[in-house]
């Protein structure tokens, strides 16, 4: 059996994050090879995830962050089974490694952001060896990007809720920015406007209405009217230039958005929360 040293306990638990005995059964077993020590480590994370395949990994971590011109931003979950792991420094920096190569990066999607290469391994590979590491399921589950004249990150305390906003304007007050960014934290609308939600969901909420009506024994030349109106009031609270403005519910936030700047308008939005 090949001699393991100290050094290459600290230089494989330093590559793959794994514990310090871990590390030292994963050199012994390779006989002292390095890139076969990883590859075990590897492995063995690949197995936890393969026995843990039926738990749900409902807690983790949802950071946002922007370029330095303040023009991209980007939005990643990484998934795990406890809130002990999630508050967890190292499960932390990694999901931070992840949302700083995909700003850097700029990946198409999910996917492509798993297979970028970070320290010599794809990251879907850093996600598998940190399973070996605390064995819990955890999953890379989300990935959103926006790119408009201003994007403004939110994350909201706790790393459970967070949102990019983009913006067709720039150089007002951050406030401004920061305050419409936490109204999509904190009222999760499904669209800017009401002609950006779909039509599968326009029609799902008109049917919604019709059989509400039904159930409250309204006449039936009755019903198209009042689903009309129950999507009418679906189109206020969850539109987010619709919606009342959460620091001002006189005013809806286009008016607030007006007040600030006649032209100043939201481009778009990506949301996730752990909790929803």
């Amino acid at each position: 059996m090949a001699q393991v040293t100290l050094a290459d306990i600290q230089k494989l638990r330093k590559a793959t994050s794994a514990g310090m005995m871990d590390c030292k059964k994963a050199l012994e077993e390779a006989e002292g090879d390095f890139d076969k020590a990883v590859e075990i480590i590897r492995k063995r994370g690949q197995m936890v995830a393969s026995k843990r395949a039926d738990r749900t990994a409902t807690e983790g971590v949802v950071l946002a962050k922007v370029s330095d011109n303040a023009k991209f931003g980007v939005i990643i979950t990484l998934n795990c089974e406890t809130d002990f792991v999630a508050k967890n420094a190292e499960f932390i920096a990694l999901a931070q490694i992840i949302v700083d190569t995909a700003l850097s990066q700029k990946p198409s999607d999910l996917e492509q952001l798993k297979a970028i290469v970070v320290d010599g391994r794809p990251i879907e590979n850093h996600v598998m060896e940190k399973i070996g590491v605390t064995g819990e399921k955890m999953d890379l589950s989300y990935y959103g990007s926006i790119t408009a004249e201003k994007v403004t990150a939110y994350i909201h305390p706790g790393n459970q809720v967070a949102c990019i906003v983009g913006f067709n304007k720039s150089g007002l007050d951050e406030q401004v920015y920061k305050d419409i960014a936490m109204q999509v934290a904190a009222m999760n609308p499904v669209a800017v406007d009401k002609e950006n939600v779909t039509k599968e969901r326009i029609e799902k909420e008109l049917e919604i209405g019709r059989e509400q009506a039904r159930l409250e024994g309204k006449p039936e030349n009755m019903i198209d009217k009042i689903a009309e109106g129950k999507l009418n009031k679906f189109f206020k609270e969850s539109t987010l230039l619709n919606q009342e403005f959460i620091k001002d519910n006189k005013k809806s936030v286009r008016q607030y958005l007006q007040s600030i700047d006649k032209d100043l308008n939201v481009t778009g939005f990506c949301r996730f929360s752990l909790k929803d």
